[in-house]
């Protein structure tokens, strides 16, 4: 059993530069950053005194909306400093969600980015956050957000009407001394709120997900452990650092460990190979679809990545011959799955560095010590024997606060003992490894049989032409719902929908044969790299509405 620490994230920053000063702690290669733990911590507290001096209170939100640039690591450990909330804000979100979300969190200050590829960061919050060019930097007054005051800009612009430039708070933070931000970190508990994160919100209004410092913290260690992460490890983050992934079991788990940050702005399978080589990366996290890019990519044998360890593959579920390519062709022997959801800090279960191989292809591993989890009867609750499917709960010291400001989703989703419902649905064989069949939403009913897309997804992965597919239900007027297979085949392949129906017949029950077949390019994705599958059952039910 391990012990749950009790650290804030500002005193673990100020604890890993005490013990490795000198190690490298921050690479940013795109923006020529590269930072001992010394200096990344001066950094992170020259942060803390500027939104300090802004005004900002303990427990004030602050959404932060820019890419993996190296001013977001030193936000998050600088705001936790002074007992701010980061919240967390989808890079792929324009307008109408930024509203929602700088409303919804009650944030009093907006920290953005200029641009990223076809996004303009900086003209879409001129127009939610209304009449920044009749008010000085601090004294925002927009009537749609009444909460908003602050409003800090990262780029080049050379005019910035109504905001603060972030070099302009670094300098105001220069009148805050160390003795009244030490009075500050002090007042801080580790059970108070850090950070809210929004759920992508594929049903209904994305949901804030209130986690703490405990929450957070424990993950991450946890997490490296597993990994078995060290000062002498260099992590590769490729993910968002506004998702979990990123922001807990990347930059937080590096921190806890002492290991180095390599930090991308956004993924690029290129720029990805590039950076394992250049700075020697021995561990790296993505989602399959990430993984399966960079081995994918063109000029992949022209990189040496043999620096690599281990890694974490999770978001969403692995193919076989992904994980079986990425332990041997990317050298990552001891790479392992996780899986867990941000209501969960994000990480549940994980699969071990010395699992059989068996095991790593065809489970999400085993709990996170500390972390209680079960398989439940969807509809009664009751607990189900091993190797028998229900839903997937957990519970424990990871587990959110809840729901900022929505009780009853709160209560839905945690029930009277503390169990949290995943909606994911799985099983647990009597080793206590978990296995996940699908999401109870994804679940397709046809004919009253029910079918798991995760089951003929890897099946179809046996097929030598797919690169990546992915199953959905579409509505059928005799059937209910008939299943559908969007699949991506490997470059320059062909193929048809016989071929596949051949290929399937005799292997699988009839019924999971799926009736239409799409060869597609590309999927509609999340930020974080999950297909929408939702997406992808509106644009095909259309097609095929009968």
């Amino acid at each position: 059993m391990s012990e749950f620490v009790k650290i804030s994230i500002g005193d673990l920053a100020r604890q890993t530069a005490g013990k490795f000063p000198n190690n490298e702690a921050l690479i940013c290669p795109e923006f020529g950053v590269r930072e001992t733990y010394a200096q990344f911590l001066d950094n992170c507290v020259r942060t803390a005194k500027g939104f300090m001096a802004l005004g900002i209170q303990r427990g004030e939100r602050v959404s932060v909306w820019t890419t993996n640039l190296p001013e977001w690591v030193y936000l998050q450990f600088g705001l936790s400093m002074i007992g701010a909330v980061l919240v967390t804000v989808n890079t792929n979100y324009k307008s109408h969600e930024l509203e929602y979300i700088l409303k919804q969190s009650d944030s009093t200050t907006l920290v953005l980015m200029d641009s990223h590829r076809d996004t303009n960061y900086y003209d879409i919050a001129r127009e939610v956050v209304r009449n920044l060019e009749n008010t000085a930097p601090g004294q925002t007054k927009s009537d749609n957000l009444p909460l908003v005051k602050n409003v800090v800009y990262i780029g080049k612009r050379e005019s910035v009407p109504g905001m603060y430039r972030f070099s302009d708070v670094l300098a105001l933070g220069e009148s805050v001394s160390d003795a009244d931000l030490a009075a500050r970190e002090r007042s801080i508990d580790v059970h108070d709120t850090i950070n809210m994160q929004y759920t992508s919100g594929t049903t209904g209004f994305p949901k804030g997900v209130e986690l703490t410092h405990y929450n957070i913290v424990n993950n991450a260690r946890m997490v490296g452990d597993v990994m078995g992460m060290t000062e002498k490890d260099k992590l590769l983050i490729q993910v968002p650092l506004f998702h979990c992934f990123g922001c807990v079991m990347s930059t937080l788990n590096s921190v806890y460990h002492g290991s180095t940050m390599v930090v991308l702005e956004a993924f690029d399978p290129a720029k990805a190979a590039k950076a394992i080589q250049d700075e020697r990366c021995t561990a790296i996290n993505g989602v399959p679809t990430m993984f399966i890019a960079i081995m994918s990519h063109p000029d992949f044998a022209k990189y040496d990545v043999k620096s690599l360890r281990t890694g974490i593959m999770a978001g969403a579920p692995c193919p076989v011959e992904a994980m079986n390519d990425v332990r041997t062709k990317m050298h990552c022997s001891e790479v392992v799955i996780a899986f867990g959801q941000t209501e969960c800090s994000p990480v549940m279960t994980m699969t071990r560095r010395d699992d059989p191989v068996e095991l790593r292809v065809s489970t999400v591993g085993r709990l996170l010590p500390d972390i209680e989890g079960k398989i439940v009867d969807p509809e009664t609750g009751e607990d189900m024997p091993p190797k028998t499917q229900g839903e997937i709960v957990t519970r424990s010291e990871c587990v959110m606060k809840g729901y900022y400001k929505m009780p009853e989703a709160t209560e839905k989703a945690i029930d009277r003992d503390g169990w949290l419902h995943t909606g994911d649905l799985g099983e647990v064989d009597e080793n206590g490894y978990f296995k996940v069949t699908g999401r109870i939403k994804d679940m397709i009913i046809r004919g009253g049989e029910n079918i798991y897309p995760r089951e003929i997804e890897e099946f179809l992965f046996k097929h030598a032409k797919v690169q990546d597919v992915h199953v959905v239900g579409i509505p059928d007027k005799k059937y209910g719902e008939q299943v559908l297979a969007a699949i991506m085949l490997k470059a320059g392949q062909q193929a048809t929908a016989e071929e596949f129906v051949e290929f399937c017949t005799g292997k699988i029950a009839r019924h999971k044969i799926p009736k239409y077949w799409e060869f597609v390019t590309g999927y509609p994705m999340t930020a974080s790299g999950k297909v929408q599958k939702y997406k992808l059952r509106e644009e095909f039910a259309k097609k095929y509405s009968s």
